[in-house]
């Protein structure tokens, strides 16, 4: 099982590229269901994810092209589609219940597993239920699967979801695109995900407006066509790495990186002290005077702070002046990043839902363990900082959701290198 073995090494300098989105890619690649013709997606990403949902895909009729040097990807369902989304890949990857919404769209019936060791009520599928259910689906849970049927096919509707649910807004905005009649979803979520989502499906001609707003409308076509669409920056993957000189010093581009992408987690960098300035190519980030200043950061639904930002914000703050207080409001169970940042030194306490963390003048090298896909990058951003070696294992998964870390942080002089066991 492969490591990362980082030196601590003073500031970074230089450039490093955002890729397309994870989290878009993964929502547009089930859109090729809803059309017999070709799908071709790119500034696609090179991550086991994407490589997961590729096998889900092709599990289910889909022809799909290996990813392509220039990140191009082309999907084709002309041929017959099976309804069965298997446990044996779908419980590799939440992102597979996506698959829902398109097949009841395209064939009326899906057998969908749920995602891994996925209870409804723990994990909100209720949420996705609801929503397909509005449209006239008609959905049951046996033996692990969402049994699914829409007799006579979706027919439009209004329906208002309790939650705001990226995945929920994205399974029924596909499924509405080939619903009979008119469609309203309200307390929509609003990311830029679901924004570049819409923008596919109408190139596809689907009919939909209020995308970015929390009522999005959409009027039902007979069938949608095919397109070429270019999968959005990364936004997690920018704010990552936007992170890099603000723990270690130095000044780096993030070529592709947009502000609009990345504004709540903008305004918490400059009010701790960190800088980042829009360029024709990207965004300059760089201290604006030495050690970085404590600042309270609690999460939520876009365009407020970032779930997924959260652990890479908190290593930043181990090394802030002063104390910081991050209050998680949208998974429970993700502050476990917090006991492997403590062995290399970080003052952190958690109590339910909110960790205080007392910043250090510097960290320590050690050996930690990351226990999930941002929790992976957050040890790595501190071990950049941190005295001595860090040595991070478990970094399957990291590259489920970044490309080439050690190639983008060795460019701009991190002392960064991949250990295979």
């Amino acid at each position: 099982m492969d490591s990362i073995l980082v030196k601590g090494n003073g500031a970074l300098n230089g450039q490093i590229p955002i890729a397309g989105a994870k989290n878009a890619c993964l929502t547009l690649m089930p859109a090729t269901l809803l059309s017999e013709e070709p799908l071709t997606l790119t500034n696609a990403p090179r991550l086991s994810d994407i490589r997961t949902m590729t096998q889900l895909l092709q599990s289910l009729g889909v022809e799909v092209s290996p990813l392509q040097a220039g990140k191009v990807i082309t999907m084709s369902s002309h041929a017959e589609i099976n309804p069965l989304a298997d446990y044996e890949i779908v419980r590799k990857m939440r992102a597979s219940n996506l698959v829902l919404g398109p097949l009841l769209a395209r064939l009326g019936h899906a057998v969908v597993s749920l995602p891994g060791g996925c209870a409804i009520g723990a994990r909100p599928m209720d949420i996705h239920i609801d929503a397909l259910t509005a449209l006239g689906a008609e959905i049951d849970l046996r033996d692990g699967y969402l049994h699914a049927v829409a007799r006579g096919g979706l027919k439009g509707a209004v329906h208002e979801m309790r939650l705001a649910s990226v995945g929920a807004t994205e399974n029924f905005v596909m499924a509405a695109t080939l619903a009979k009649g008119n469609s309203v979803l309200k307390n929509a979520a609003r990311e830029p995900e679901i924004v570049d989502l819409v923008a596919c499906l109408r190139k596809m001609g689907a009919q939909i407006e209020g995308e970015g707003t929390s009522t999005i409308t959409i009027q039902g076509v007979d069938r949608l066509h095919g397109a070429t669409h270019p999968v959005v920056t990364d936004r997690i993957e920018l704010g990552t790495y936007m992170l890099a000189p603000a723990i270690c010093g130095g000044e780096v581009e993030l070529l592709g990186g947009r502000l609009h992408l990345v504004g709540a987690f903008a305004e918490k960098l400059d009010e701790a002290g960190v800088a980042v300035v829009e360029t024709e190519r990207g965004l300059k980030v760089s201290r604006k005077n030495g050690r970085v200043q404590a600042v309270n950061v609690t999460t939520e639904p876009f365009p407020g702070f970032p779930t997924d930002l959260q652990a890479q914000m908190m290593a930043l703050l181990c090394t802030a002046n002063g104390v910081s207080v991050l209050e998680e409001k949208i998974f429970e169970n993700r502050f476990m990043h917090a006991p492997e940042l403590i062995r290399m030194g970080a003052r952190i306490d958690v109590h339910g839902g909110t960790a205080t963390v007392t910043g250090v003048e510097k960290l320590k090298g050690a050996r930690v363990m990351a226990t999930d896909l941002r929790a992976s990058v957050s040890l790595i951003l501190a071990a950049l900082a941190a005295e001595g070696e860090t040595v991070v294992s478990r970094v399957y998964h990291l590259d489920r959701g970044y490309e080439r870390v050690e190639e983008k942080l060795s460019a701009c002089g991190a002392l960064i290198e991949r250990i295979s066991a």
